[in-house]
Formats: structure tokens, C-alpha cells, sequence
């Protein structure tokens, strides 16, 4: 067959070939297909320290199916690392430097017929899914895999209680999160990045099962030759991506969401992956999904004792998938090249304690709501399926911050009580600047019975309680948030989808005219993100191309 070389006018391919034999490549190997091997490894980031020996398991499988690989790395972010701190303010824009850096790779050189792209985290694997719709190569995506967890979630969220009572040391706490997370992999919470992992696997680009493999099994590593075999088929089929990722594959990724209760940042993402084909997925779509698709799969952190590797057990996303047949598009094609009904036909669920039968779920509702009100009026997130019960419905007094250093400031001075509405704003994507997870306040707050928390922030896959985020607008776009004073009164209806200021509208008004947003440092890449990002109902993508159009949707 045909490779891309072969395409390149001669003068230019004879020196083109020069260059790559100067990097190792043999001449005779460049009439195969050249697979591109997209890695996020790095020494910093527990899920992705082990991609590297990944990587050469992959390219074993391409050599031996017919082509001929050839890595190259960008970079990934440790979320746990960067909680708490300004760090954070860099999670979410990475997204954007790691698809830009995979398109730049690859549009830079092009010599490459397909791709496999490794990576396991947060920011990573949307990062990565973004640059395969916008390239539009036959592409796979192999999934880093889950840590093994020698201890319950329950005992880890346990320990870091009483390392903040002070009945625990700082040597304590490391011992117990060794227990948890005690080598190479994601960390087993279905946090965003076993979300993500998942709903690769759920959009059907990532090979059947293989979201959550242990890392480095011998399983995993057999997986990995098979990708570099099916990364071939791919191009020899020649099947591109967006014959993948088509209206009906990202339905399907988000009834899966929904079903196992995944991270609120996968409404960032997915949106953030469809607008590089031009599909647009509002809120009001995962809202709109969220009615009929029940939550039948319960890990931390909605239920604290089982975590991915126990879904995993239970079946893994063909079991998930198969339960929800009836509610999905079983005619999506996958990397497999075969469809969704074809993929999970021996698909079964072997732990019914994990993976809840579709009449018997364990709530009518799928994990994640979006409400509406005058606080935000384009929509915020919560995990209802993280709510204690006497929460759903709850109204308190504000108590207001204006970054999360003034949250842990009051909270240590004792002015956070029961009862209240925590406001945290100006951490949305243009206020943070970056849309910093809150998780640390989520913890801190765990410690309360009864208190709420608002914010045009993010949120961590592993916070749970009453936690409403992702406000859109956002306060630094003059969104009501800002327009909120201590002691003002809120009203939270999670059942009915309500979000309300109890302030008369005059009052407001007058409000308006007092809006003094905070003056916060920020580096020169935070304020490029800050100036180009749209608002978290829109998946903060990048707004700078004229008439506001997204790269993709110029193309």
C-alpha cells in the first residue's frame, strides 16, 4: 500500500528519508505505514511514569502488523500534585498546549499514515482526544490503567480527616496514601482521569476493556502489542477518526458518564472533543440524558467502598455498555472496526453489587445535573449522585470568597458554620485565571453536616457532597455570581434544577454598578488562556479565531 512518504514530491522525500535515517530509521522501512506514537510520559506523574515501557509493547504490535512506529512525548500535569496551590491554574489550559503540541508533531512532519496516542490522566486524555478529531487520522487511544488500592477509599479519606484535626502527622498521612496509591497508574478513584479513561473506551476509541486495566499487568501489556496491530489495520481500513466520533458515539460516551456517576470535568471535555468536529454538545444535553439514563454503577467517590479496579472486576465498560444497550447507539463504529453491538455481545456484568441491573438502578437519575437560575443562567454542574439525601434541596446564607486562598484563610480562622453557602468565585476559566479544581475546600467541607458550596471553579472527580460548580457565566464575565454579598440568601434544588439568588431584582441592578473584580497576577501564559477561552458551558474552549469560530470549525 501507499504510505504518506510516498505522496511527498521527490527531491523533498529523498531528503525528508535522509534526515529520519540520520535518526535510526532503516531506509527499507519507510515504505511501510508510519504510526505516529503520541506519549504523555513523564518521571512526575504517577499514572504516567510506566507509559515509556508501555510505548515499546505498542510498537512491537505496529512492527509486527506491517508498519513502522515512531514515538515522540508531550506533556502531562499531575492534578493531585497541583491541588491547593496556584499550580492548578495550569491543569486545565495544559489540555490546549497538549493538543497543540500533537498537532504540531504531526502537521509539522507529516510523514505519518496513523496514530496511537498513550496517556492516562486528567487533562491528558481529553488533550490528546482533541488533537485526534482535529487531525482526522486513523487513530487509537491506549489508556495508562488503574494503580491497584491495598486499602478502602473510606480508610484514605478517614486518614486525611484526621491529619486536618491534627490526630494524624504529615509522615502518617503519606504512609496511609501509599496504601492508596502505591505505584504506577491512575489513582484508583473515579476521578477525571478514570473517567476520561472510560469514556475513550466509551466513545469507542480505545480498545474494548481496556480503560481500566491494573497497570502493567500482563493483560495490559498484551493489550498494548495489540493496539500497534490494530493501529495498522486502521490505516489499511482505512477508518479515521471522525468516522468514530460521530453525534451517536458521544451520546453514548455520555449516557456512560452518567450511568457510573463520572467526574463533572468530562462536561468540560467532551463538549471540548466534539467542537473540534463541529458537533456542539450544551449542557442541556448531558441535562437532557441525564433524565432517562439511570445511575447503575457505584465506585468513590459515591460510594466509598469500591473503586475502579472493583468496576474493573464487575465487567469494566462492556459490562456498563451492555446493561445500557437499550438506551445507546449500538451501530457506532470503534477502533475495533466493528460496532458497539459487536464489541459488548459477550460482554456480562459479574458483580451485581457493583453494576446495578437497568430496572433495578440505584437512582432513576443518571449521576450528574445541570442547574438553572438567576445564578447561573447558561447552567452549573453537582454530582447528585455524591449528594446526601437531606441535601438535595437546601437554602442557607452566603458567605462569600473571592479566590480559594480566602476561603482557606476564613476557614481557618473558624467563620465557616453549618448551614452556610460558601460562594467561591473568580476562579472560572477567565477569573482564575485557569478554573482551578477546588477539591481541597470540598474536603475541608466534607467536615460539615449541612453547608454548600458554589462556584464558577472546578471540581475534582473525588469531591463529593453539596458542590455546585462550573457557573456559567462566570463571575470575571460579569455573571451573578458577582453580584453576590455575605448573608445574602440562596436557594439549591437539585430534584427540580433550581439555582437562586433570593435578592430582589432592583437590588441587583444597583449591585451591578459596584463590581470591583479582583486584581489577580498572572503569568503571560494565563493571560493568553484568560483572553481566548470561552466559559465552562461551552467546554472553556479557545474563542480567538475570527468571528469567535474554533479551529475546527474553520476547517
Amino acid at each position: 500500500m501507499h504510505n504518506r512518504l510516498s505522496q511527498i514530491q521527490p527531491y523533498t522525500r529523498a531528503i525528508l528519508k535522509g534526515h529520519l535515517c540520520s535518526s535510526g530509521v532503516p531506509y527499507s522501512m519507510m515504505d511501510r505505514p508510519i504510526i505516529a506514537i503520541a506519549n504523555s510520559w513523564n518521571e512526575i506523574v504517577p499514572g504516567h511514569v510506566h507509559l515509556r515501557e508501555l510505548a515499546d509493547h505498542i510498537k512491537k504490535g505496529v512492527l509486527e502488523a506491517g508498519g513502522y512506529p515512531l514515538e515522540f512525548n508531550t506533556i502531562a500535569v499531575c492534578d493531585g500534585i497541583a491541588q491547593g496551590h496556584d499550580g492548578m491554574k495550569y491543569s486545565l489550559p495544559s489540555r490546549d498546549v497538549i493538543a497543540d503540541s500533537v498537532e504540531t508533531m504531526i502537521r509539522a512532519h507529516e510523514i505519518f499514515d496513523g496514530m496511537v496516542m498513550i496517556s492516562s490522566c486528567d487533562k491528558i486524555v481529553p488533550g490528546m482526544l482533541m488533537s485526534a478529531a482535529r487531525l482526522n487520522l486513523p487513530t487509537l487511544v491506549f489508556l495508562g490503567g488503574v494503580m491497584p488500592n491495598y486499602i478502602k477509599p473510606k480508610e484514605s479519606k478517614a486518614a486525611r480527616q484526621e491529619f486536618l484535626s491534627g490526630s494524624l502527622d504529615e509522615q502518617g498521612l503519606v504512609a496511609v496514601t501509599r496504601k492508596y496509591y502505591p505505584c504506577a497508574g491512575v489513582c484508583p478513584f473515579l476521578g477525571t482521569a478514570n473517567t476520561m479513561q472510560g469514556l475513550s473506551e466509551a466513545l469507542g476509541m480505545a480498545l474494548p476493556n481496556s480503560s481500566w486495566m491494573r497497570a502493567l499487568s500482563q493483560e495490559q501489556l498484551h493489550a498494548a502489542e495489540d493496539a500497534g496491530r490494530r493501529a495498522v489495520e486502521l490505516v489499511k481500513k482505512k477508518i479515521r477518526v471522525r468516522d468514530i466520533l460521530t453525534k451517536e458515539a458521544f451520546e453514548n460516551a455520555i449516557s456512560v458518564l452518567l450511568a457510573m456517576g463520572g467526574s463533572l470535568n468530562a462536561c468540560l471535555h467532551l463538549p471540548a472533543i466534539a467542537k473540534e468536529i463541529g458537533i456542539d454538545l450544551p449542557l442541556d444535553v448531558f441535562d437532557r440524558i441525564s433524565r432517562k439514563v439511570p445511575f447503575i454503577a457505584a465506585v468513590t467517590p459515591n460510594n466509598n467502598n469500591f473503586t475502579t479496579n472493583d468496576l474493573q472486576r464487575a465487567g469494566g465498560v462492556p459490562a456498563i455498555m451492555k446493561e445500557l444497550s437499550p438506551l445507546l447507539h449500538l451501530d457506532a463504529l470503534t477502533v475495533t472496526g466493528e460496532t458497539v453491538k459487536e464489541n459488548i455481545a459477550g460482554a456480562r456484568v459479574k458483580d451485581r453489587e457493583i453494576i446495578h441491573p437497568l430496572d433495578a438502578p440505584i437512582e432513576a437519575e443518571g449521576g450528574i445535573a445541570v442547574l438553572k437560575g438567576n445564578l447561573a443562567e447558561d447552567g452549573a454542574l453537582i454530582k447528585q449522585s455524591a449528594v446526601p439525601e437531606d441535601l438535595m434541596a437546601f437554602q442557607g446564607k452566603a458567605i462569600v470568597f473571592d479566590s480559594e486562598e480566602q476561603f482557606d484563610e476564613a476557614y481557618h480562622n473558624g467563620a465557616i458554620q453549618e448551614n452556610q453557602v460558601v460562594v467561591i468565585r473568580y476562579e472560572g476559566p477567565k477569573g482564575g485565571p485557569g478554573m482551578r479544581e477546588l477539591h481541597r475546600c470540598t474536603e475541608i467541607l466534607s467536615r460539615y453536616k449541612k453547608i454548600a458550596l458554589i462556584t464558577d471553579g472546578r471540581f475534582s472527580g473525588a469531591s463529593a457532597g453539596l458542590s455546585v460548580g462550573y457557573m456559567s457565566p462566570e463571575a470575571a464575565e460579569g455573571g451573578p455570581l458577582a453580584l453576590v454579598r455575605n448573608g445574602d440568601p440562596i436557594a439549591i434544588d437539585v430534584p427540580n434544577r433550581d439555582l437562586t439568588l433570593l435578592v430582589d431584582d432592583e437590588t441587583l441592578e444597583k449591585r451591578k454598578k459596584e463590581i470591583k473584580e479582583p486584581n489577580k497576577d498572572a503569568s503571560k501564559f494565563l493571560s493568553l488562556y484568560a483572553s481566548s477561552t470561552a466559559s465552562a458551558a461551552h467546554g472553556a474552549v479557545r474563542t480567538t479565531l475570527k468571528e469567535g469560530k474554533t479551529y475546527a470549525e474553520k476547517i
